[in-house]
């Protein structure tokens, strides 16, 4: 019973963590973003790829692929109520997204060690495609999220 309790109370954190920082992410919401599931140390936001998403090959910018990963590194990394930034990310293109495509990238914590996490992100098209493969790696700075400070 007790378990079940701290995973509630965990699921609860993480779900007040993203409400807070969402009221704020006005990158993520002017790209279309949203938010699919949140959980300690998870997270999965989607988009759909716009016209202005599309570069000169007529495919979607690795730099909105990588944004919307990053993303939902930053939901699942500050998902504890400790601010944390990212420290280093590193993206793989693996197969392109275009116009039209709805992009879902899962953030899942790997590790979480004092101020340092490492967290990996898929990003997959809607027919189930691997678009991009990325890793953050995390640091928590001073202030809670809850807290506001």
């Amino acid at each position: 019973m007790e378990s079940h309790a701290a995973e509630t109370a965990a699921q609860t954190m993480a779900q007040a963590c993203a409400d807070t920082m969402w009221h704020d992410d006005r990158a993520s919401k002017a790209l279309g973003m949203s938010i699919q599931r949140i959980a300690p140390g998870e997270a999965v936001l989607a988009m759909t790829v716009r016209p202005d998403m599309t570069n000169g090959h007529d495919i979607c910018h690795g730099g909105f692929i990588f944004t919307l990963a990053d993303s939902a590194f930053a939901f699942a990394c500050n998902s504890y109520d400790e601010r944390s930034v990212a420290q280093h990310c590193a993206v793989t293109f693996i197969a392109p997204a275009r116009l039209g495509d709805r992009l879902s990238a899962h953030a899942v914590e790997v590790v979480r060690a004092g101020r340092s996490g490492i967290y990996d992100i898929t990003v997959t098209s809607q027919s189930g495609v691997v678009v991009a493969v990325f890793r953050g790696h995390s640091r928590t700075i001073k202030g809670s999220i809850l807290e506001g400070t």
